[in-house]
């Protein structure tokens, strides 16, 4: 079984993938629209590792989770379509706070340090666990999770850690696989079926680049369905 405890052991590096063959992406693709869903601002809006230094006024959350240079930095700038207001790095580890990030003065993006092997202190990787366990524990504002991953390959021992610790703990969320612009038609559809056998039919699969903008309007529709659920669960 690979549900533990807590996260600990996923943030802290004991889960280890190898960099080999694994290249991140930098590319730009301006955000359109999904129904109402116009970016028309985005900013950054501060870093937490605390409970006391999240953001307040009770704006609905989505957080982005994934593997130490999966692309998920990318995947979040391209949805918003802007450059740089996520930093992307060559470096695995360049984020290691919760970071938030306004948008529309109406929701909140929350990209959470990457897992694996981000080469960070370890007494820093032993923190993210933690922070981040508190994080989804607590934090009412939270609608779901966005969980990044590689089309290119099968969810890792670590993948699955993280979607199993979110089932477990009734945490909704969307499977993003991306840089699947890499991939031919085949291709993705015997990544998708491989992504179900692996998932369940628990959370929602997509598939995306942030290359090509695949799947951005599809990503944007789960992430409306989980911010719309999330304030029902919230009256």
């Amino acid at each position: 079984m690979r549900i533990g405890p807590s996260l600990q052991s996923l943030f802290s590096g004991a889960h280890c993938e190898s960099l080999q063959g694994i290249e991140p992406l930098f590319a730009f693709v301006r955000a359109g629209t999904y129904r109402n869903m116009k970016i028309t601002t985005a900013s950054f809006l501060r870093a937490a590792q605390e409970k006391k230094d999240y953001p307040q006024g009770g704006l609905t959350e989505i957080a982005f989770a994934g593997r130490s240079n999966v692309g998920k930095s990318s995947a979040i700038n391209a949805l918003l379509g802007r450059r740089n207001l996520v930093k992307t790095s060559k470096t695995p580890g360049h984020t290691r706070k919760l970071n938030f990030f306004l948008v529309n003065e109406r929701f909140i993006f929350v990209d959470f340090p990457g897992y694996g092997f981000a080469a960070v202190p370890l007494e820093i990787k032993r923190q993210w666990g933690p922070m981040i366990e508190t994080y989804l524990k607590v934090r009412n504002e939270l609608a779901g999770v966005v969980t990044i991953i590689d089309a290119r390959r099968a969810p890792t021992e670590s993948d699955m850690a993280l979607i199993d610790y979110l089932r477990a703990h009734k945490v909704p969320f969307v499977v993003a696989a991306t840089k699947a612009d890499k991939l031919t038609h085949s291709q993705m559809n015997a990544m998708r079926r491989d992504l179900r056998a692996h998932i369940g039919e628990d959370g929602a699969v997509v598939l995306f680049s942030a290359m090509s903008g695949l799947g951005k309007r599809e990503l944007w529709k789960e992430i409306k369905n989980l911010m719309e659920l999330g304030r029902a669960r919230r009256g």
